[in-house]
């Protein structure tokens, strides 16, 4: 009897010290955790006086230059990647980017900027140097063509292409309209010329009901009219039920060569056209 009293006895104890022991826990739980000490955030590096006025270069550039060169920079619908330009990166004082700015280029279809004042100037050539440190620096990000890339054919099998299966000699020389072509156009401009020639004028003949003949450049022609301007820079035209008349377009020319291209075909005339300037 008595052992089953101690028994009794060590078991409320134990249940105790249980209960005890879980009080004590809970309330631990439900003390709020000490905060640990934040460590001190450094001071954030002050920008420098170049990627200040880059960033307002960058403004300024996507009001005004992003429209033809992408927002970047790096190239867009109508204009070149400029950090990829020679003119950019070769120009250490900025003087001649400047130039181009204020001046335009109006027979390649950039207009100037005459207004832009010195200190925009500076911001957008900041702005430019800095995309071009950026485009450097990722080598395989870029998206123009370089005119390394269009320099692998064979030069002289792209001048035997050139004057035999291509015909091309039959319309271009090397020493007349393709004289210096490839100073005036580089790279991946020229292989657009050269695939298909844009803005290319076509030669107008017309043959009146007396037998005179008349040629210019074709100017004007519906399904009534045709007309030209002569080599006087005079107009004239006629009704088409009244002549007989020929147009000689010489992107047709280009056109039809398409189908009959190779890759290597390509490549060689390319590296030919690029040897005349």
């Amino acid at each position: 009897m008595m052992g089953a009293v101690a028994y009794r006895s060590r078991f409320s104890t134990l249940i105790f010290s249980i209960l005890l022991s879980a009080s004590f826990l809970a309330a631990q739980a439900a003390k709020p955790a000490t905060p640990k000490p934040a460590t001190p955030k450094k001071p954030a590096a002050p920008a420098s006086g170049a990627s200040v006025a880059a960033a307002r270069g960058k403004t300024l550039f996507q009001r005004d230059c992003s429209f033809c060169h992408g927002r970047d920079a790096m190239g867009g619908e109508t204009g070149p990647d400029l950090t990829r330009s020679h003119l950019v990166t070769r120009d250490v004082g900025g003087d001649k980017i400047r130039a181009v700015v204020q001046n335009g280029r109006t027979d390649k279809g950039m207009p100037a900027f005459p207004k832009l004042q010195a200190a925009q100037l500076a911001d957008i050539i900041a702005f430019l140097r800095e995309q071009t440190k950026n485009a450097e620096s990722k080598p395989g990000a870029r998206r123009g063509v370089d005119v390394a890339d269009l320099q692998t054919g064979n030069v002289e099998a792209g001048r035997a292409y050139f004057n035999g299966p291509g015909n091309c000699s039959s319309c271009h020389s090397p020493t007349g309209d393709l004289a210096g072509v490839a100073t005036r156009y580089i790279g991946l401009e020229l292989e657009k010329r050269m695939l298909y020639p844009e803005n290319a004028k076509s030669k107008l003949t017309v043959t009146t009901s007396s037998g005179q003949t008349f040629t210019g450049t074709l100017a004007y022609k519906d399904e009534f009219h045709v007309g030209m301007t002569d080599a006087d820079g005079w107009y004239k035209s006629w009704p088409v039920s009244e002549v007989q008349f020929k147009i000689d377009s010489p992107a047709d020319a280009h056109v039809e060569q398409f189908p009959k291209y190779t890759d290597d075909d390509i490549h060689n005339l390319m590296a030919y056209l690029q040897t005349l300037k």
